[in-house]
C-alpha cells in the first residue's frame, strides 16, 4: 500500500504542521529543467498531477478549479471572446473550459513543453481541448510573453502555480500592469489567487496589488477538496466591468446557450456566480 502526503510548507503557508495523505495505487515520476512531475493513480481522486510535491489536479476534483477560474470573467465579459490568453494552466483543463464560449482564437503559454506532454497522454478528459484548431500552445516564460503587448485580449487567465521559481513574478504589481496594457478597454482579467484560510498572506498580497492596477477587482471563492484547507479563491480585475452588476435573466441566458452547445457545467451556474463573490468577515484586505 502507498500513501502520498502533500506538507503544507510552500512560500507564504499558514498551516505549517498539515498536509493532506491519499491513499495511491501506482504512481510514475519524471523530471524536467523546471519542476518534478508526478502521476499518482489514487483511489479516491483517479489520476492525480504533482508538481514539487504540490497537487495540481485530480480527474474527480478538478472540474471545480477549472470551471470557476474560467467561466465568472468569461460570462462578465457578456459577449463572444475574439482573443484569449491563458498563462500557465499546462494540463488543459482552463483552455477546455474556455474553448465553450467559442473564441477565435486561445493562446497558452506554459514554460514546462514536458508537463503539457505529460496531460496530453495521462489526462486526456483534461487536456482534451489543446488539440482545437482554435488553440496555439507556446512554451514561453508568460511574463515575458505579456510584457510589451497593448490593447490585444478581450480576457487574461492566470492559472499558475504558487509564488515560487518561475511563477513569482506572475504576482506581482509590474505583471498586472503589464496585463493591463494587453487587454482591450474592456477586457477581464483573473487569476488564482490561493487559500485565504491556509495562505492568507498570498492571497491579500494578490487582491492588493491588482488594486494598485485595475478599478475594478473582485475576490471569489470555490471549494476544492484536494487544494490546502478545501477553500480556494480567484480574483477577477476589470477596467470597466463589474461581475456582479450583470444582469440575473441575460447571465442565465448566457449560461443556457453556453451548456446547450457544450454540455451541463457541473459546478458553475448563475447563483454560484454570484454567491461566490461574498467573502467571510475573516478575510480582510486592509492594512
Amino acid at each position: 500500500m502507498l500513501w502520498f502526503t502533500e506538507y503544507y510548507t510552500g512560500e507564504g503557508m499558514d498551516l505549517k504542521g498539515t498536509g493532506l495523505t491519499i491513499k495511491v495505487k501506482n504512481a510514475v515520476t519524471t523530471k524536467t529543467p523546471f519542476q518534478e512531475i508526478m502521476l499518482l493513480d489514487t483511489e479516491d481522486f483517479g489520476k492525480m498531477l504533482v508538481l514539487d510535491g504540490a497537487i495540481q489536479t485530480t480527474e474527480k476534483d478538478e472540474f471545480v478549479y477549472h470551471e470557476m477560474i474560467v467561466h465568472p470573467a468569461l460570462f462578465t465579459l457578456g459577449r463572444k471572446p475574439e482573443r484569449v490568453l491563458v498563462i500557465g494552466g499546462g494540463d488543459g483543463g482552463t483552455v477546455r473550459e474556455v474553448v465553450k464560449h467559442n473564441p477565435e482564437k486561445v493562446e497558452m503559454v506554459e514554460i514546462d513543453r514536458e508537463v503539457v506532454e505529460f496531460a496530453k497522454r495521462e489526462l486526456p478528459t483534461i487536456s482534451c481541448a489543446l488539440s482545437d484548431e482554435r488553440v496555439e500552445l507556446i512554451f514561453d516564460d508568460g511574463r515575458e510573453y505579456v510584457r510589451g503587448k497593448e490593447n490585444i485580449y478581450d480576457v487574461i487567465i492566470v492559472d499558475c502555480s504558487d509564488p515560487v521559481g518561475p511563477s513569482k513574478v506572475l504576482y506581482e504589481e509590474e505583471f498586472y500592469r503589464d496585463a493591463f496594457k494587453a487587454l482591450k478597454d474592456d477586457g477581464i482579467f483573473v487569476t488564482q489567487s490561493e487559500s485565504p484560510f491556509a495562505q492568507s498572506k498570498v492571497h491579500r498580497m494578490v487582491v492588493r496589488e491588482l488594486q494598485k492596477v485595475f478599478p475594478v477587482v473582485r475576490p471569489y471563492l470555490a471549494f476544492i477538496p484536494t487544494y490546502p484547507s478545501g477553500m480556494w479563491s480567484f480574483t477577477i480585475a476589470s477596467k470597466v466591468i463589474d461581475p456582479l452588476t450583470l444582469n440575473p435573466e441575460e447571465l442565465s441566458g448566457r449560461v443556457s446557450d453556453l451548456e446547450n452547445s457544450s454540455g451541463k457545467l457541473k459546478y458553475y451556474n448563475p447563483r454560484i456566480h454570484y454567491g461566490a463573490f461574498a467573502i467571510p468577515n475573516f478575510i480582510y484586505y486592509e492594512g
